[in-house]
């Protein structure tokens, strides 16, 4: 599907604030609140919106040690890898990439030491062949 201008600037705003009203997205994007309330809907049906989710506070997220944790797995094996890390609530997201990884998980955790201990978790899945993780500075941005 292709997204309008206007559908990109409504997925931005909902990205910023999932529970702002539909008034107040009208008002930022110069809209009637049906026509931004019928976009929303369109986009809901046609599965451009999957959903919607919690952001938590930045203080919150600042005092957290994240990681992007770097995966390689062994042959065949990624169906179970996958679901293994799964059920791991450390990890915020799982990207299957190209280059000397095959997936790159983002973790965030209370301290260096609970990092070294979920990294160790990851390795002990059967068909993780190695892990490399980088520990996040800053965030510069995120939308």
């Amino acid at each position: 599907m292709k997204l309008t201008d206007t559908d990109q600037q409504l997925l931005s705003l909902l990205r910023e604030n999932a529970r702002a009203s539909t008034s107040e997205i009208a008002r930022r994007l110069g809209l009637s609140r049906t026509t931004v309330q019928s976009r929303i809907e369109r986009l809901e049906r046609d599965g451009v919106i999957n959903g919607y989710t919690v952001r938590v506070h930045d203080e919150y997220e600042r005092g957290l040690v994240r990681a992007h944790i770097m995966i390689a797995v062994q042959p065949k094996q990624m169906t179970s890898v996958v679901t293994a890390l799964r059920a791991m609530p450390e990890l915020r997201s799982l990207h299957s990439v190209s280059g000397g990884s095959d997936l790159i998980a983002i973790g965030a955790v209370s301290a260096v030491g609970d990092m070294d201990v979920l990294t160790d978790r990851i390795g002990a899945i059967d068909g993780v062949a190695r892990t490399t993780s980088s520990i996040v500075l800053s965030t510069k941005f995120e939308r």
